[in-house]
């Protein structure tokens, strides 16, 4: 949908300054060097830094992790570094699917906006122009640094959960915010 909210806000203006051929690229640049990267990073923060911190935090809270120790077992080797790894694989992945839905979309509200009236393949070609291998790789490279920091800091907050189930919510609370 920020493909299509995108194009249906610039694409007037753009139409009545006779450049409605560059939306394609402003769409393209902007899904896969910003938009794209932010908007599953704030999405992944939600959703799966929470529910780290709160998974960490609740066997911190009910001495798994203790349990771990006294089996000679480190729990950030055996907790954390498979959910970072995890997180470092998953988001670069979704942020490629959300560049490409984004740039579908608008296209689509392109199409079939009649105050814009640009042609799918208009649209497409003007995204091939201007869009190069080196801004997709840009948003994915911010894309793997948001994933670090949220899953480092998502863990973090959980191995320090104190204060039994309040000491949960305030965890995953901080864990997102600082994310």
């Amino acid at each position: 949908f920020i493909g299509g909210v995108i194009a249906l806000q610039t694409g007037p203006v753009l139409v009545e300054r006779g450049l409605a051929g560059v939306l394609g690229g402003i769409i393209g640049l902007s899904m896969c060097k910003e938009l794209g990267p932010v908007m599953m990073a704030v999405l992944i923060a939600g959703r799966i830094g929470s529910a780290m911190a709160a998974e960490i935090g609740s066997m911190c809270v009910y001495q798994e992790i203790d349990a771990l120790q006294t089996m000679n077992i480190n729990p950030v080797s055996y907790l954390v570094l498979p959910r970072l790894a995890a997180i470092c694989v998953a988001l670069p992945l979704l942020v490629v699917f959300s560049v490409l839905v984004g740039w579908v979309g608008g296209g689509l509200v392109c199409v079939y906006n009649h105050q814009i009236a640009l042609s799918f393949q208009g649209f497409f070609n003007s995204l091939r122009d201007v869009v190069e291998i080196g801004d997709v790789l840009n948003g994915l490279f911010k894309s793997l640094v948001f994933a670090a920091v949220i899953g480092t800091v998502s863990c973090q907050q959980g191995l320090a959960t104190i204060g039994g189930p309040r000491g949960i919510g305030r965890s995953v609370a901080k864990a997102v915010v600082n994310s």
